[in-house]
């Protein structure tokens, strides 16, 4: 992009897209937290197939949820006391669901500075594709049975624990690596345990973790960079998807689907996207968005590459500890 067509901001605007607020910042993790009891107790209050299900992509959706206010947090837009914003982000955000903050943020900032491009560490989520509608369709079966991840922690323990000769040592380091994972998870155990349903943090935490979360995050991914039209052009190469209340719900929480106005504002909170949105269409800069009506629409393109005995492939191993949240 030229410097002359670069989206801008008049001194008012730019001041109200920086404001962060620490009552909406605890608002958002409330709400977060308060949306999968709520799921929960449906669950126990209507135990049927049906309700197990709904709670499931509720809860998984949420769990999602707390990993984009862990990436807000990254930004350092969730609070605006540095100390509150980099605390609950990691503890009550980023661990419950097995992502680091301290290790997600210069990742994270990582992909901004260099956005589709050779040096950007999220290239190996969008370069793949398109893909076959047969290779999409085996990604997301081992994502909804939890082989996904199950095998991302598994690599995620390997790296962590290093290739010492000494077992001690490495399980000194994974010890050191996944306490806080353990503690927070311990600590959704014995709320749950404490309730009298301790059962509900393997079926109800645990489970929607290994399965749904998978399954909204590799969406997620692909919406958000693959298959976009100029990976050169900062318009382009993010794409912001356009939904409804319901796929917000329970695939693209807390404002998510806005991603390219996310990449153009870096500094501004994530309930402040919308406002960017509109920002750039009042600017005329529609035309040269990338946007999509919907996710539907994006998995076409993305699964748009005919089958021709294509091979499958592991994940790679690049793909690490808070890859790509978002």
């Amino acid at each position: 992009m030229t410097p002359d067509t670069q989206p801008s901001l008049s001194p008012e605007q730019d001041a109200y897209l920086r404001e962060r607020s620490d009552w909406m910042g605890a608002y958002l993790v409330l709400h977060a937290w308060g949306v999968i009891a709520l799921a929960m107790a449906f669950f126990i209050a209507w135990p049927n197939p049906l309700s197990f299900i709904a709670a499931v992509v509720v809860i998984g959706g949420r769990q999602l949820g707390l990993a984009i206010l862990m990436h807000d947090a990254a930004h350092r837009a969730l609070f605006r006391n540095t100390r509150l914003n980099d605390t609950l982000g990691a503890f009550l955000c980023g661990w419950p669901v097995g992502a680091s903050l301290s290790l997600y943020r210069p990742y994270h900032l990582s992909h901004h500075r260099h956005t589709q491009q050779a040096e950007d560490p999220d290239l190996i989520l969008s370069a793949p594709f398109p893909i076959t509608v047969q290779s999409f369709w085996r990604k997301m079966r081992r994502d909804i049975l939890g082989i996904t991840g199950y095998q991302r922690r598994l690599e995620i323990f390997r790296m962590e624990m290093g290739d010492s000769p000494s077992r001690w040592l490495r399980l000194k380091k994974l010890w050191a690596a996944e306490k806080y994972f353990l503690l927070t998870n311990l600590g959704v155990f014995a709320v749950t345990a404490a309730a009298g349903v301790w059962w509900a943090y393997f079926a109800l935490w645990l489970l929607p973790l290994l399965t749904w979360y998978q399954v909204i995050s590799r969406i997620r991914n692909i919406a958000e960079h693959a298959v976009v039209g100029d990976n050169n052009d900062r318009l382009r190469n993010t794409r912001t998807t356009l939904t409804n209340w319901g796929m917000r719900m329970v695939l693209a929480p807390y404002w998510v689907n806005y991603h390219l106005e996310h990449h153009l504002f870096v500094f501004t909170p994530c309930w402040k996207l919308p406002a960017a949105h509109r920002l750039l269409l009042a600017q005329g800069f529609k035309p040269r968005m990338e946007l999509a009506q919907g996710y539907g629409q994006v998995l076409r393109k993305a699964v748009s590459k005919p089958n021709s005995g294509d091979s499958e492939h592991g994940t790679p191993k690049r793909q690490r500890q808070g890859a790509a949240l978002i």
